[in-house]
């Protein structure tokens, strides 16, 4: 008899793993319980190799998978496999990881035999079977508890008759498949709900409390899915006087609070540089009022450096402001020289600001004339407050002069580090023309956030222009806004086929093109803003860009939500491309400066995603990572005619400016060309897409009225066609019953009765 080695599973023994195999691999090793492996003989050695094959042929549905690593280290050729007949170690077999363990398996230490004689004192120590006495049951209340928890049935069974009509016996069945949230009679749902049986009431709770000598209360946005209050409470993070003491000596942090800033009564939301005058700089803040500074007094900054050899007479440019702190050891808090009315002015945030161009100039009532000066004097800004404003920055004009002492009662103090240049709108300066764009059918306005001008690609000046006016300014002559006065409109000629429409993005994501001249109401005599051309909800989310092609002036671009879309001045039956959805949502974007057809859209994800219509248009043709959090603005700029840059700014507040590569800087041939038919093939594709709804719109309505007509049209019948009507009918009836009297054997067949000859 085989002497079987078993091991004890408490001690632990890592050579061995257990594992289930089934009757087919059973089969196909040759390891059949009972059959190939015995009592006699529990065990079977399985070559290594085919093993593996079988892992390689059925994978993870092998039974020896859960073990292929130790059979894939195996260092011998063949595997020890061990039937567990008394699931010792937890399942039917088990194999043994180590040659070592094999050989312990096959020479096993022989188990001694029990001595059947036993020494003198061992007789004592041996334990003798006593049988269990049975005792009387005794309660102890058990069974009062088993009775109390028992299930009775204390109401009385109602018990349900279930018939059906007799004329329904054997009639077919028809099966059907219900909505089983609109069908509410072909199932019982059984909803949760809150048994306040068992609801545990909290009465006490142990709750840490830290006391802090300051208190600061923060709130944030949850999702509306599940809205949340929550509160928490930390250590102020404050410096010690040691701290103090060293920051205060901090050379870096003196020179940062003395260098690159613009000082402003609020957070400032955007603003523009103006583009007569460069040193000019209108901004919108968070409380609704229009900011202006002059920063003529800092353009000697504009250092004239030689470079390359000292024979080289050719200037560069530096910077007004330049990054590295060693350059600026002057103090720059540079105050604001105008500030709006409050009162007067907008309500909320001030979301968009545009200078109007140097060659127009508008009144009160949006008619346009003639700019004589060729200065931007002239501002539009839109706010949350649903309203699109007008400003002018030229004192009115006084219509009777003014005494000398009178002048010298007013006269008022000007600090000497606040420039005067618009001394005369501070705190008084409201603007001249105010519109809103109502929604109509209700009083619910607008909300505009983006302004798209029809002059904003020629409000730009020339460089040689500008330098000329820097020139002119650093030469000790006065800014070009003094003594600037407002006009008479009689004086001015007015510009006839201007077109006053301009495109407006709104919070709810609609694009709205409107008109800002105003029209008198027939009735009242007031003046009104004329209704929208048009309006079209294509964006999923807020318009935060609007932006007219360098190249096309008909053509913008506008970026809300998730998508982008292409207009086109004029058609007014919707955009000429609108991009699918994006994986994450857009917040600007800009158009290439060389190439007519590439734009450039930032999300809030850190990509940009580079357009380019004439390689793909359902698609970006390139995604670019530029950071890992929100891009907010996006700026291309071109350097020279062999390199273009693109600035980027992001969230934290990072500038990260990247050269544009070749082939996405240089046109092709013909592309101006390329892309315009492009755009005239969509509108081309538009105007049929609106013909053939006209088209079906006609023909459902005549089908309307013909089915109206069916349904409302009444037959007229005179005596004799209803009798001719009713012998035909009688006469078949009577062909009916004579053929039926025949077939049944008991009349012979005659001829019908005539109707005539019934009656």
């Amino acid at each position: 008899m085989v002497d079987v080695f078993y091991l004890d599973c408490n001690a632990g023994h890592p050579e061995i793993f257990p594992l289930v195999l089934s009757t087919k691999t059973q089969e196909i090793f040759n390891c059949r319980i009972n059959e190939d492996i015995t009592d006699e003989k529990p065990y079977k050695l399985i070559k290594k190799e085919d093993i593996i094959e079988d892992l390689n042929n059925r994978a993870a549905v092998s039974d020896f998978y859960p073990v292929k690593k130790v059979i894939l280290e195996y260092p011998g050729p063949e595997i020890l496999l061990v039937y567990d007949k008394d699931f010792k170690y937890g399942l039917n077999f088990y194999i043994i990881g180590t040659e070592e363990g094999k050989e312990n398996y096959f020479n096993a230490p022989e188990v001694p035999e029990e001595q059947e004689e036993y020494k003198e004192g061992d007789i004592e120590d041996k334990h003798i079977y006593k049988p269990p006495v049975s005792k009387p049951w005794v309660s102890l209340g058990s069974e009062k508890e088993i009775d109390d928890e028992s299930v009775k049935e204390s109401k009385r069974q109602i018990t349900y008759m279930i018939s059906r009509k007799r004329r329904e016996f054997g009639a077919p069945i028809k099966f059907s498949d219900y909505d089983a949230s609109s069908v509410k009679d072909t199932y019982i749902e059984c909803t949760a709900y809150q048994d306040k049986n068992f609801t545990v009431k909290q009465l006490e709770k142990d709750v840490a409390l830290l006391a802090v000598p300051k208190v600061s209360d923060i709130s944030t946005q949850t999702k509306w899915t599940y809205p949340k209050n929550a509160t928490t409470q930390y250590y102020p993070r404050e410096f010690s006087e040691e701290e103090k003491e060293t920051l205060s000596q901090s050379k870096p942090l003196a020179d940062f609070l003395n260098n690159l800033m613009l000082e402003g009564p609020d957070d400032i939301f955007c603003f523009k540089f103006c583009p007569s005058d460069p040193n000019i700089i209108a901004g919108g803040c968070i409380n609704g009022q229009i900011v202006l500074w002059d920063i003529t007094a800092h353009a000697d900054r504009i250092e004239n450096i030689k470079t390359g050899s000292t024979r080289s007479k050719k200037n560069t440019l530096k910077p007004i402001f330049l990054l590295e702190p060693d350059s600026n050891k002057e103090a720059m808090y540079i105050r604001h020289c105008a500030i709006s009315s409050i009162e007067n002015g907008h309500k909320k945030v001030i979301t968009d600001i545009h200078w109007l161009s140097d060659t127009f100039e508008i009144n009160r009532t949006g008619t346009v004339f003639e700019n004589r000066n060729e200065i931007c004097c002239q501002l539009v800004t839109c706010s949350a407050d649903c309203t699109i404003c007008f400003w002018d920055l030229r004192p009115q004009k006084t219509l009777t002069p003014q005494t000398t002492e009178k002048k010298k009662e007013e006269t008022i103090e000007i600090p000497s580090d606040i420039p005067s240049t618009f001394f005369h709108l501070d705190l008084t300066w409201k603007p001249f023309a105010k519109i809103k764009l109502s929604k109509g059918e209700t009083s619910i306005d607008h909300c505009p956030i983006k302004l798209g001008l029809n002059e904003d690609h020629l409000v730009y000046k020339s460089q040689e222009k500008l330098l000329a006016q820097g020139k002119a300014i650093k030469a000790g002559e006065l800014s070009i806004y003094h003594n600037l006065e407002i006009e008479t409109n009689s004086f001015l000629k007015p510009i006839e086929e201007f077109c006053t429409k301009f495109f407006v993005g709104t919070e709810e994501g609609e694009v709205v093109y409107t008109d800002w001249k105003m029209e008198r109401d027939p009735d009242t005599g007031r003046l009104a803003i004329k209704k929208p051309v048009s309006l079209c909800g294509v964006h999923d989310g807020a318009v935060n860009t609007i932006l007219r092609s360098p190249f096309y002036k008909d053509i913008v671009l506008t970026i809300g939500g998730w998508n982008v879309a292409i207009w086109k001045e004029g058609v007014m039956f919707g955009p000429l491309f609108k991009s699918c959805c994006a994986p994450k949502k857009y917040t600007s974007g800009h158009w290439s400066l060389t190439r007519p057809g590439v734009f450039f859209i930032g999300r809030e994800d850190g990509f940009i995603d580079i357009w380019d219509l004439l390689e793909k248009t359902h698609e970006p043709a390139l995604s670019q990572n530029i950071c890992v959090t929100m891009i907010t603005y996006v700026k291309p700029w071109t350097l020279s005619a062999k390199q273009q840059f693109i600035a980027i700014a992001d969230y934290y507040g990072t500038l990260h400016i990247l050269e544009i590569p070749w082939t996405l800087s240089h046109p092709s041939t013909n592309e101006v060309a390329s892309v315009s038919y492009y755009f005239e093939r969509e509108v081309k594709h538009l105007e049929y897409v609106e013909e053939r709804k006209k088209i079906r719109k006609q023909e459902k309505q005549q089908m309307e009225m013909e089915m109206e007509e069916d349904k409302n049209k009444t037959y007229k019948k005179s005596k004799e066609q209803v009798e001719a009507d009713l012998k035909l009918d009688y006469d078949s009836y009577l062909e009916l019953e004579k053929n039926i009297l025949v077939n049944l054997g008991l009349i012979k067949a005659i001829e019908p009765l005539s109707y005539m000859e019934s009656m």
